[in-house]
């Protein structure tokens, strides 16, 4: 009996070692199973957290691109509206120079009619010398302080003559800026010439150059100009 119990003893412990192996391995197997798995899963993250940083950046990169384009679209903008400002300002000054709404100075020349015992100045003499004046390149012009434009009115109302509404006396002096040369020798043509012209006619006129020639800005606040036929269409 006693050796019957050993045997079965030694069958025992033979088979529990046997168990106790395969549960080791079991054990281990398992163990590289989950650190493998957990390799992976980790490799997997970092394959998806890199995918996914690859396409942020690549979204960053096309919205930067996206913003370089807009402030080089805005630049450009900005400097086509800088040139159009100044090319606005330039039209504006050009038009108010043209429109008489500027004081200006410059050389030219003046030239003085007045009323003497035998002979008056009259409305028309004004608006011939106002002529030969533009016709010799004239810039800006005035009749005693008045500034004269395209529309200026220059008419008789004895004893007075109105320019731009305004009644004005002799002795009328007007004043014109532009080529001194060009001016004094387009009225001094001879026989022709509106002085001589005018001299044989009996009556006063004088005229002398200047260099500095002072022209006041059209008074707006006393005489609007007024279009009341011409209207503006669109094209």
């Amino acid at each position: 009996m006693n050796k019957s119990k050993i045997i079965l003893s030694t069958i025992i412990g033979i088979i529990c070692m046997i168990l106790v192996c395969v549960m080791f391995m079991q054990f281990k197997i398992v163990e590289e199973t989950d650190i493998t798995g957990i390799e992976a899963a980790r490799e997997e993250e970092l394959q998806t957290m890199l995918s996914d940083s690859k396409t942020r950046y690549e979204e960053i990169e096309e919205k930067l691109v996206e913003t370089q384009q807009k402030i080089a679209e805005y630049q450009q903008k900005i400097d086509s509206n800088e040139q159009a400002s100044e090319l606005l300002d330039e039209e504006l000054e050009q038009t108010n120079f043209l429109l008489g709404k500027t004081n200006v100075t410059g050389e030219g020349v003046i030239v003085t009619l007045q009323n003497n015992e035998e002979k008056d100045i009259s409305a028309s003499d004004l608006r011939t010398l106002i002529n030969e004046l533009k016709l010799a390149g004239a810039e800006a012009i005035s009749i005693n302080g008045s500034r004269v434009l395209s529309m200026t009115e220059i008419v008789d109302v004895n004893p007075y003559i109105l320019v731009n509404e305004e009644r004005i006396i002799s002795p009328y002096i007007v004043k014109a800026i532009g080529n001194p040369m060009y001016l004094s020798s387009a009225l001094s043509l001879k026989n022709s010439g509106f002085i001589d012209s005018y001299t044989k006619l009996g009556k006063t006129v004088e005229m002398k150059q200047e260099k500095n020639i002072h022209i006041s800005a059209y008074n707006s606040s006393k005489n609007q100009l007024q279009f009341r036929y011409a209207k503006e269409v669109e094209e």
